[in-house]
């Protein structure tokens, strides 16, 4: 029990952890690569990580029947994400990204309830309105408001992009099991991404080592390893617990984020995502209900 116990420790550890440090790490990366490079790059990586894993576990090769829809998830839930995340953050901080990103599961149960019948209710609603006066407050606390706002809507995008992929998911994952259904769409992701392949080599040899070090460690730790530890925690304590704890990233990244690239959000901005974080806790805590 006690073995259990520290395995689950770490899990939520390496989880939360790794997807905190994404959001500095892609501010890093974009110094020196362009957002459309800096996705490819990472999700190149982590294809080949994973195609080494998959080889040595010999997972099976999907349907073709089902190919069509991983490969209009891997879209949604990679190539849109990580590319609209990494335009967003060239004018939005690492901090209020991820707390921007803390969204996707209001998107997320609205699209439930589109798709599914599952009902949005009264308390849904008030934790949604809650959270993006919030997101109000963070445009405010940005500074240069016109290209912030520009900022902050695509990030919003990448998280209702996110939360397609999630809400369409569930078939796929009764299916085929969690990890090989994130391989393949890591994989399918990374085909569309593949036509901004021309200029990254030129990026490659003139960006310096930290930046090029910060896309490496992207694409083999943040892009992979943070799924295999959720699968993990998810056999072990299902899905509700193991979703919940993902709302302390934004705090850790706000840490992360002030000592790897130097950033201070503002206050407003900070009370604004404290407000959205809280609209989308009580939305989803009232109801004793993750989606």
């Amino acid at each position: 029990m006690q073995k259990q116990t520290i395995q689950l420790t770490l899990s939520y550890c390496i989880m939360i952890g790794l997807w905190a440090s994404a959001f500095p790490g892609i501010r890093a990366g974009l110094t020196h690569y362009t957002p459309e490079h800096l996705a490819l790059l990472r999700l190149l990586i982590g294809s080949l990580a994973l195609l080494l894993i998959a080889v040595f576990t010999r997972i099976r090769l999907p349907e073709i029947k089902d190919v069509p829809m991983i490969l209009l998830l891997g879209f949604l839930g990679f190539s849109a994400y990580h590319m609209l995340l990494n335009i967003g953050e060239q004018t939005v901080s690492a901090g209020i990204a991820s707390l921007l990103v803390a969204t996707t599961p209001l998107f997320s149960a609205a699209l439930s309830g589109l798709f599914f019948r599952e009902k949005f209710g009264s308390v849904k609603w008030a934790g949604s309105c809650f959270s993006f006066l919030g997101i109000g407050l963070i445009s405010l606390g940005t500074g240069n408001f016109k290209q912030s706002a520009a900022g902050i809507l695509l990030i919003l995008l990448a998280a209702f992009s996110e939360s397609v992929y999630f809400v369409l998911q569930t078939r796929y994952i009764q299916k085929y099991g969690f990890i090989p259904f994130v391989i393949y769409t890591i994989w399918g992701g990374t085909i569309p991404m593949l036509a901004f392949l021309p200029g990254l080599g030129e990026e490659l040899i003139n960006a310096p080592l930290h930046s090029t070090a910060s896309v490496l460690y992207l694409g083999l730790l943040p892009t992979v390893v943070p799924y295999f530890a959720l699968a993990y925690i998810t056999s072990r304590v299902g899905a509700a617990e193991a979703t919940v704890s993902l709302y302390v990233t934004p705090a850790l990244t706000l840490i992360i984020a002030w000592v790897w690239v130097g950033e201070v959000p503002a206050f407003f901005s900070l009370l604004g995502g404290v407000m959205t974080i809280a609209g989308v806790l009580f939305a989803y805590c009232k109801m004793g209900k993750y989606q």
